[in-house]
């Protein structure tokens, strides 16, 4: 029976060496919390690195052996590997660029190949452990290489990833080297996973412009398959900090709290120590707020966390400094006998003490500079079980996408922050109450067990998907039919199409000439069987390419065929005025004059505007502006806008390929016919064709076609195949 594989970087448990022997920690986050029903279920497991590095092969085997009990598998990594790997590329090159840090990104190519060596070890422990047809669910940016490489091991597997920090803009993410393999390793995937709806735009961008593959409402057109990507906002486990909140012990923490600090009122900021969570801003800001408002000296107070993170590296060495010295001023320059302005703490609480801090704070200043969701800043909320309290929160972190009722702050904006803390602190009960419980119910809609349905709800249908394409392939056995019938057959003719079909597209169209592998295969097609090259191309460029063979040749979509019969001879199928064409042109024209790259083609029937060598997203805004206009000129005219590979064309409807293939096929009795396309404008050529014909779409789009094939290069290995 398939089962569910859990990857991340880390195990959910924290690993300690005791008196002799290891000690096994169980993680309180978010994240082990959800994924805990499914990897605890069944013969579903967790693979991760255990937190600490081990050499010795005894104490190795020891640590699998336990952690096989709790439905677990390491992936061991030495010192170096920690040091390349985790210290180095994941968090000194991807951690500062998709946080939009790029002052502290280092491109160190040893890093890079630590990298990818360390990715491999994670794909060859998921080997050990995964069975072809298993699901395998990849967590974060240290393994963005793992899911390609899962691909390539298990190709039916189905793959799942999801980040869980932000994803920087295509300008960003442009400035890393390795940024094409870093994409096409995500791309392994099946469905990717982001918190927001930017994070996957800005993916979607990227992988457009740096990969080249094109993509359409959150659906990647990979070689071989589809692959979504869509926004999860993660949740937090609602229930457990009411539950906690509402304990004896949480309540008597509070108690003995405020006995502490009296009845001043509390502002809570929690933070792992990072340059992204904005800490040294907001204590500026708080600063600001008490040299600007005298009057709320003695009263107000920050409860500050800040959890060890990485201090021996530099720039947070740096930063913890900074943070001791603006803590130290603050509270030098405004501290009294019985206040203190700052309660800065610079270690972990256990979870009944920050249950304490929620519950008892009026205020939480959630201000990072840049996050991918933040979770903080849902644990308070879920906290406030009398629905009192003010969420100040940052436009820059994920959850102000679903917390709307909270305080919206831009971090970089001060004073805009020193407003929102003043208006926390003056907000009525009234109000508190009404954008809490606006709050509270988003939150237990969409906790984490939520989150987990709804994700794994979707890689279900993703893969529904695919399988309604994948089951028209052309495998073995349909190639298998597909020569045996060709071979048998008295009279058969072949339907195929030029560009993306027995070729691959070229930045200019006129270097897509035929090779010498094509004519070669041509040639020998041409003596077993009657073949029609059916191409969108002018008749000029198809004859002259074609000049020498003994081929059938329909140009322009239709308008014009020549037979092998009489190859200096070109017929019109299709009269056509072409009064439209002057307007129609002047409204291309003026496109082209606003995207450099951009040309028109004339032809015979039609107006073709080209747009493969625009700047990737531009060419798209300037396509879809020009689809419209010429949509809305296009009536008067009885014409049809078609969108193609990288070009937009204007025509008559009446005039297809599948007109001029059934004109062609009059008369005459065929016992074999294959049509090959990849594009709309062969769809026509596909329904124009008798049921038991063979069609074949190039590509994994819908289509009319009775089957889809990969690729130019799979087209010709098939075709080659009925010349043996």
């Amino acid at each position: 029976m398939a089962k569910t594989i859990i990857v991340s970087n880390r195990l959910p448990i924290s690993l300690r060496h005791r008196n002799g022997k290891f000690e096994f920690k169980p993680s309180a986050g978010g994240l082990a919390t959800g994924l805990g029903s499914i990897y605890k279920s069944g013969e579903n497991i967790w693979i991760g690195w255990p937190g600490n590095t081990i050499e010795d092969p005894e104490q190795r085997a020891e640590i699998i052996l336990e952690l096989h009990e709790l439905k677990m598998a390491p992936v061991f990594l030495s010192k170096e590997d920690v040091t390349k790997f985790y210290e180095g590329f994941s968090n000194e090159t991807l951690w500062p660029a998709f946080h939009y840090f790029t002052q502290y990104i280092e491109y160190n190519p040893e890093h890079w190949e630590s990298y990818r060596e360390v990715n491999r070890k994670f794909c060859d422990a998921i080997q050990k452990k995964a069975d072809p047809d298993d699901t395998i669910w990849v967590h974060d940016y240290q393994l963005l290489l793992l899911p390609q490489m899962l691909r390539e091991a298990l190709p039916n597997a189905t793959i799942a990833f999801f980040q869980h920090i932000p994803f920087p803009s295509y300008e960003i993410m442009r400035m890393i080297p390795w940024r094409k393999e870093l994409l096409e390793g995500v791309c392994g995937a099946d469905l990717i996973g982001f918190h927001t709806y930017d994070d996957m735009r800005h993916f979607l961008s990227a992988v457009g412009r740096i990969t080249g593959l094109s993509s359409e409402s959150g659906y990647i057109q990979a070689e071989n398959r589809i692959i979504n990507v869509d926004s999860f906002p993660m949740g937090i486990d609602y229930g457990k900090f009411v539950k906690q909140a509402k304990s004896k012990k949480t309540q008597n923490i509070v108690k003995n709290f405020r006995n502490q600090v009296g009845d001043q009122k509390l502002i809570l900021t929690i933070d792992r120590l990072d340059y992204s969570k904005g800490i040294p801003q907001r204590i500026h800001a708080f600063h600001d707020l008490l040299k600007d408002h005298k009057e709320l000296h003695g009263k107000v107070s920050m409860i500050m966390i800040v959890v060890p993170s990485r201090d021996k590296v530099k720039s947070y060495k740096e930063l913890r400094e900074e943070i001791d010295l603006l803590v130290g001023r603050i509270n030098a320059e405004y501290s009294t006998l019985n206040w203190v302005p700052v309660h800065y703490f610079y270690r972990s609480f256990p979870f009944e003490e920050l249950s304490a801090f929620y519950s008892m704070s009026d205020i939480a200043l959630v201000t990072p500079l840049r996050d991918g969701m933040n979770l903080v800043c849902k644990e308070y909320v879920a906290s406030r079980t009398d629905q009192t309290g003010v969420l100040i929160l940052s436009e820059m972190a994920g959850a102000s996408k679903e917390l709307r009722d909270a305080i919206l702050v831009n971090p970089n904006d001060r004073e805009g922050v020193i407003s929102a803390i003043y208006q926390g602190l003056t907000m009525d009960e009234a109000e508190q109450k009404t954008r809490m419980a606006s709050m509270q119910e988003v939150l237990q809609r969409y906790d984490i067990f939520q989150w987990v349905k709804v994700f794994m709800d979707r890689l279900t249908h993703v893969k529904a998907k695919q399988n309604e394409l994948t089951s028209k392939e052309v495998d073995s056995k349909v190639e298998g039919e597909i020569t045996e019938k060709f071979k048998a057959a008295k009279n058969p003719v072949l339907f195929l199409d030029y560009d993306g079909t027995l070729t691959g597209f070229v930045g200019n169209p006129q270097d897509a000439k035929p090779d010498t592998e094509l004519r070669n295969l041509v040639k020998k097609l041409s003596q077993k069987a009657q073949v029609v090259i059916i191409s969108g191309r002018d008749k000029d460029t198809l004859g002259k390419w074609f000049d020498s063979q003994n081929v059938d040749l329909i140009a322009e979509h239709g308008v014009w065929v020549r037979r092998k019969e009489d190859p200096a001879q070109w017929e019109l199928y299709a009269e056509v005025d072409d009064f439209w064409k002057e307007d129609i042109r002047k409204v291309m024209d003026y496109y082209v004059q606003r995207t450099p790259g951009a040309f028109i083609e004339e032809k015979h029937h039609s107006l073709v505007w080209h747009y493969r060598k625009v700047e990737s997203g531009l060419g798209d805004l300037r396509m879809r502006e020009l689809f419209s206009h010429l949509k809305y000129m296009a009536r008067g005219h009885n014409l049809q806008v078609l969108e193609g590979n990288m070009v937009l064309e204007i025509k008559r409807p009446d005039i297809n390929k599948g007109r001029a293939a059934s004109a062609l096929m009059k008369g005459e009795t065929y016992d074999f016919i294959l049509a090959i396309g990849d594009d709309w404008t062969d769809e026509d050529t596909f329904k124009a064709m008798p049921k038991n014909a063979f069609t074949i779409r190039v590509g994994y789009a819908y289509t009319q076609a009775n089957y889809n094939i990969k690729s130019f290069r799979e087209v010709r290995s098939l075709l080659a195949k009925l010349t043996q």
